[in-house]
């Protein structure tokens, strides 16, 4: 008899497409592919993310004195970049994270591993939810702890976007622009090398080459004369330029930016329309989260406001539009109308509870 017992099957266990272990690696992808991105160093991102950096920078802050025009202007790059700020609260301001992993409970950060940049080679501190500033945008609902950037929400256009603007500096670094082939008779190769060179830094003049209607051995004479045929690729068949301007203009609609901003032709209005579009409705949700965060960590009710220092709006508007709600007013009291009762009639509940 064989002296050993048979060893039992392995059991295999595989992990579901919801455990911890998939929700781990996921969380890292998105980490990973939410700071890594070609489309990040062209011209047109790099000038989306300014605004925000400029116009969260200059946002009116009430409440506290961590918000400096630094930290918003350092959370404005890292939300257009990476989607996710995070700060670690210290009694002598906010620190800047470049590095950080958490634990959560119920989709909520518990603790949190961060990584503080310093000159001397990076600190790794672990700090509980409470005493950090976790700002995010574009949360999935799997995944709610973790923000996505714009970048990663439109990668078919940023990556055409980045593929249109390398095929052309390649073409502007590679192709023969602006040269010519030219027919000539048949000559030594010597005399052909000094005749290529003597066109070069010809502009401007006239140069004069001998004719190809010349006769050989006795033959006919050829029909053409010298015509020269360019060899400047023409790209205007690829419609490189209207792909471009469509790749471009959905990376700033993406962005918030309205594409007439960046339109050769725009107008004096387009712009402010532009400016109060992208403080509204791009800078505007992402102040207010940052200051409902702000309120949470910090102890005290934090407001953000983008549009007043912004001035995302017409200035002759505005001042018409005054002088219409201060004669209305008048004539209000004028017919016995109480101000507060006609304001709330167009929603200016708020604005009207303090008109007397």
């Amino acid at each position: 008899m064989w002296p050993f017992k048979r060893k039992d099957s392995d059991v295999e266990t595989r992990s579901s497409g919801t455990g911890y272990t998939t929700q781990v690696m996921q969380a890292r992808a998105d980490y990973i592919s939410g700071i890594d991105g070609v489309a990040e160093l062209t011209g047109t991102v790099q000038g989306c993310i300014s605004l925000w950096e400029g116009g969260l920078s200059l946002s009116d802050v009430v409440g506290t004195d961590l918000l400096t025009p630094a930290i918003l202007a350092l959370a404005g790059r890292a939300l257009a970049l990476r989607g996710e700020a995070v700060f670690v609260i210290r009694d002598d301001g906010l620190l800047p994270c470049s590095d950080w992993d958490l634990t959560t409970r119920y989709s909520k950060p518990t603790a949190y591993r961060v990584g503080i940049p310093d000159t001397g080679g990076g600190t790794t501190e672990t700090a509980l939810a409470g005493e950090v500033l976790h700002l995010r945008i574009g949360s999935d609902m799997t995944m709610p702890y973790v923000g996505q950037s714009p970048l990663r929400r439109a990668r078919l256009t940023a990556g055409l976007l980045h593929t249109l603007e390398s095929a052309l500096s390649e073409v502007y670094a590679n192709a023969p622009l602006g040269s010519s082939v030219i027919p000539f008779p048949e000559a030594p190769e010597t005399d052909m090398g000094e005749l290529a060179r003597g066109f070069r830094g010809m502009r401007g003049k006239v140069l004069v080459r001998e004719s190809v209607n010349v006769t050989a051995a006795g033959g006919p004479a050829p029909q053409t004369d010298l015509k020269p045929s360019d060899v400047t690729p023409d790209m205007s068949k690829a419609m490189t330029k209207e792909s471009l301007a469509s790749a471009r203009s959905s990376i700033e609609m993406v962005f918030g930016v309205l594409p007439g901003l960046s339109n050769p032709s725009t107008t004096g209005p387009m712009v402010r329309e532009a400016q109060r579009h992208l403080a509204q409705w791009g800078l505007m949700p992402i102040a207010g989260m940052i200051a409902q965060e702000a309120t949470e960590k910090l102890g005290g009710k934090v407001t953000l406001d983008v549009m007043r220092p912004l001035q995302a709006f017409d200035a002759g508007g505005r001042a018409r539009a005054l002088g219409a709600i201060v004669q209305t007013l008048a004539m209000a009291k004028e017919a016995g109308v109480n101000p507060a009762e006609a304001l709330k009639l167009v929603d200016w509940e708020s604005g009207g509870a303090d008109v007397q």
